[in-house]
C-alpha cells in the first residue's frame, strides 16, 4: 500500500479553529482527552488499538508545498497562517494507554497535552485511527472468545477500502486472531497469512479428486481441501479422504491437513464429517468452517456440537456488521493560558448525563485484586494524585455514589495506565511488534472476571472517580448550571 501525506486527513472546521488561534495570538496549552461513551456490541470493555498509526501520523505531520498550494486555492485562509503552516511540526505532548489494553467507557485512552492548534489539527486522525482499529480489535475479542480458538481474518474483499482491510486485519490478529488472509497486513506487520483455495479451482478441473490431489501436491504442509463445491458428504469428503489417504501412503506427513465447509448446515454437516474422517483414521484432520460467521453464529453452532476446529470470519468481523462504529470522542478537559502555572480545568456540560465530561488534567489507576490478579475496578483521578498499595482505598460509583467498597491496604494492586508516547513532539515510546501485541492482549484479556467477558449482558467493570475529581467535577457542574 503507498504511503501518503495525512497531514490533511482533518475536518475543515479544525483548520479553520486554528487560524481562529494564530489571529487572536492564542498562547494556550491545552489537555484533550480521547475517550468512548459506550462498549460497542453490548460488549463488557474494548481493546484499545490503532497506537502505532498514530505515532506514525504525528512523525509525519507537516504540511508541503502542494498541501499549502491547496488551502492557498481555498480562498478563506490568509498568507500568515498559510506561511504558519508551512514550517509546522508537532510540539507538543501524547499519552496513551498501550495497544492491546482492556478498557473501559469515559477513561481516556489517549491524553494530548499541547498549544491549542496543535491538539486541535490532530483530532480528527486520532479519532479516525484509534475508532475504527479498536472497534475491529473488540469484535475480533468477541468472536474468538466464542470460539474458543483458531479464528483467522477472512475479511478483506468486504472491507471498506484498502486502509480498513489492512489495519482491520492488523486489528483482529491483536483481538485474538491466529493470522490473516491479507497478504499485505502479514508483510507490513509480521503477521501469519493463512488460506485454502475457491470455489473457482475446484469448478477449474475435470473433476474433484484431480483439483483436490493437484492442491495437495503442490501444498502438501498445508492442505485444507474446500468440499462444498458440488456435494459435500457424498463427494467432497469422500474425495478429501482419498487424498489424504494417498499422502499417507506416499509417507507424506502433513502438518496442517483437513476440509473447509463453506455452505450448508455447519453443524450437521461438521458432524457427519468427522465422523467419516475418523473412521478413514484421520482423527487429526482439521474440519475448517466459514460462511457469514459471528461471534453468535460460532457460540450456536458450539453449543449444537459442531466439530469444528478453525473458523474463517469475514464480512461481519472486518465490518463489526452488528455495531459499525466505535463511538470515540475527543474533548478539551484543561487550559493554561500564557503565564499560568497551573491547568485551569474545563468541563462540557449537557442535558444528557452521558456527555457530561470529566474535567482536568487527568490519569488512570487500574485496581486489580492481588490474590487473582482479576480487575476489580478502574480509578479516573487528577494528575497530582498518589496512591499507595499499602493502603485502605475507598472507591465509590460517580453516579450512585451510596455504591461504596473499602479495599484493604496490601490486598490489591495498582497500575497506572497511560503512558509517555510524546514529550515535547519527540517520540519516546517504542511500539512492541503486532505479535507482541497481540501476546500481551491475550494477557490482559485474562484479567477480565468471565462475567464480564459473556456475550450477551456481561457484568459491568466499575471505572469510578476519585474524590477529588469528584469535588472538582460536582464545583464546576454547579457553576456552570447556577441561575
Amino acid at each position: 500500500m503507498s504511503a501518503y501525506n495525512k497531514t490533511l486527513l482533518t475536518d475543515l472546521y479544525q483548520l479553520t479553529m486554528m487560524q481562529g488561534y494564530f489571529k487572536s495570538n492564542s498562547k494556550e496549552e491545552v489537555v484533550f482527552d480521547m475517550f468512548y461513551r459506550r462498549n460497542p456490541s453490548g460488549n463488557g470493555y474494548a481493546i484499545t488499538c490503532g497506537l502505532q498509526q498514530v505515532i506514525e501520523y504525528i512523525k509525519g505531520l507537516s504540511f508541503s508545498y502542494d498541501d499549502v498550494e491547496y488551502l492557498r486555492s481555498l480562498g478563506i485562509f490568509g498568507e500568515d497562517f498559510l506561511d504558519y503552516l508551512a514550517g509546522f511540526h508537532f510540539t507538543g505532548s501524547i499519552y496513551a494507554i498501550p495497544e492491546g489494553t482492556v478498557v473501559f467507557p469515559h477513561e481516556p485512552l489517549l491524553k494530548v497535552v499541547a498549544p491549542i492548534m496543535e491538539a486541535q489539527l490532530i483530532e480528527t486522525a486520532i479519532l479516525n485511527i484509534i475508532n475504527h482499529q479498536s472497534l475491529i480489535a473488540t469484535k475480533a475479542s468477541r468472536v474468538c472468545y466464542a470460539a474458543g480458538d483458531g479464528v483467522m481474518e477472512f475479511g478483506l474483499r468486504r472491507a471498506q477500502g484498502p486502509d480498513a482491510g489492512v489495519y482491520g486485519a492488523r486489528a483482529a490478529v491483536i483481538g485474538g486472531c491466529i493470522g490473516t488472509s491479507n497478504v499485505l497486513t502479514g508483510a507490513m506487520f509480521g503477521v501469519p497469512i493463512l488460506g485454502t483455495h475457491a470455489h473457482s479451482w475446484v469448478m477449474s478441473f475435470p473433476d474433484q479428486y484431480t483439483a483436490f490431489k493437484t492442491y495437495a501436491d503442490m501444498y502438501p504442509n498445508a492442505c485444507i481441501l474446500l468440499v462444498d463445491t458440488y456435494d459435500t458428504l457424498k463427494s467432497g469428503v469422500p474425495d478429501a479422504i482419498r487424498v489424504f489417504k494417498e499422502m499417507r501412503e506416499a509417507g507424506i506427513k502433513s502438518k496442517r491437513y483437513g476440509i473447509r465447509l463453506d455452505s450448508g448446515d455447519l453443524a450437521y454437516l461438521s458432524k457427519k464429517a468427522r465422523k467419516m474422517l475418523d473412521e478413514a483414521g484421520f482423527p487429526d484432520a482439521i474440519i475448517s468452517a466459514s460462511s457469514d460467521l459471528d461471534e453468535y453464529l460460532i457460540d450456536s453452532l458450539m453449543t449444537q456440537g459442531a466439530k469444528i476446529t478453525s473458523w474463517g470470519v469475514g464480512t461481519n468481523l472486518i465490518t463489526s456488521a452488528d455495531c459499525p462504529a466505535f463511538g470515540g470522542v475527543y474533548k478539551l478537559a484543561a487550559v493554561k493560558g500564557e503565564g499560568d502555572e497551573e491547568f485551569k480545568a474545563k468541563i462540557k456540560i449537557s442535558e444528557n448525563p452521558a456527555k457530561v465530561t470529566n474535567p482536568g488534567n487527568k490519569k488512570i489507576i487500574r485496581i486489580y485484586d492481588k490474590e487473582t490478579g482479576k480487575i476489580r475496578a478502574d480509578l479516573i483521578c487528577l494528575d497530582y494524585e498518589k496512591y499507595n498499595e499499602n493502603d485502605d482505598l475507598k472507591i465509590f460509583d460517580p453516579i450512585d455514589t451510596w455504591k461504596k467498597i473499602k479495599l484493604e491496604g496490601g490486598t490489591y494492586t495498582l497500575r497506572e495506565l497511560l503512558v509517555p508516547i510524546f514529550r515535547n513532539g519527540i517520540c519516546v515510546y517504542e511500539s512492541p511488534t503486532t505479535m507482541q501485541i497481540k501476546e500481551y492482549c491475550a494477557q490482559q484479556l485474562n484479567t477480565l472476571w468471565d462475567e464480564s467477558r459473556r456475550l450477551v449482558n456481561p457484568q459491568k467493570v466499575y471505572v469510578d472517580l476519585s474524590k477529588p475529581l469528584y469535588d472538582l467535577k460536582q464545583a464546576l457542574l454547579h457553576e456552570g448550571t447556577e441561575e
